[in-house]
């Protein structure tokens, strides 16, 4: 299994952003991960506003994100840093040459982004992403259904792990017996993905 469950979450227009843990009920023993270090867990409000991204070329990455999946530049500063977002939001993503201008991606063994996730309201618009890519001819490093999600990824030109995915309904996710959640990695059929109605839901 594809340890690619994991990364920011972004909100698109009409959807939540990822709310996190439950607060436990102060009556019960808090379970361990919840608690690491000994530690009182986060609000459940909070949530992953935006990330900034280290580019080589601006303009370039501008091209990808604003050009293929076609986010909105909200603010340019020169030559220097950009911010762009969905729905008027102030950004979803920075980038920025401040530390990277000209430079390679880190290295495979290094620590850094796995990959951020960009969170789609609806399975059509997730096929319109997918649409997108393949007109600008982006490759896909891989395409799965997670039972709670459908999700594509691929890289921008800096080498950035990126995730395009939707959630299904949660009483759609599937459960063990007792309950829990029971999230699996397998290969997403694109082409039924593609062949998503443009004012689907599912």
């Amino acid at each position: 299994m594809l340890p690619q469950e994991i990364g920011v979450r972004l909100r698109l227009p009409g959807h939540n952003v990822w709310k996190g843990t439950a607060m436990p009920d102060p009556n019960e023993e808090p379970a361990p991960s919840e608690t690491a270090g000994g530690s009182r867990p986060i609000h459940p409000g909070v949530s992953i506003g935006h990330v900034h991204l280290k580019v080589s070329d601006l303009e370039r990455a501008l091209d990808f994100y604003c050009g293929v999946l076609g986010f909105e530049l909200t603010q340019h500063y020169g030559r220097e840093a950009a911010f762009v977002s969905a729905g008027g939001y102030h950004h979803h993503v920075g980038l920025n040459v401040w530390e990277s201008k000209g430079g390679s991606p880190p290295p495979p063994g290094t620590t850094g982004l796995y990959h951020l996730a960009i969170l789609y309201p609806t399975r059509a618009e997730l096929a319109d992403a997918l649409r997108r890519l393949m007109t600008a001819n982006i490759p896909l490093d891989g395409a799965s259904d997670h039972g709670v999600s459908e999700a594509l990824y691929l890289r921008d030109p800096d080498g950035n792990g990126i995730e395009l995915y939707r959630d299904r309904p949660p009483e759609e996710w599937p459960r063990t017996p007792d309950g829990q959640l029971a999230m699996h990695t397998r290969r997403l059929d694109l082409d039924d993905l593609l062949n998503t109605p443009s004012n689907g839901e599912r």
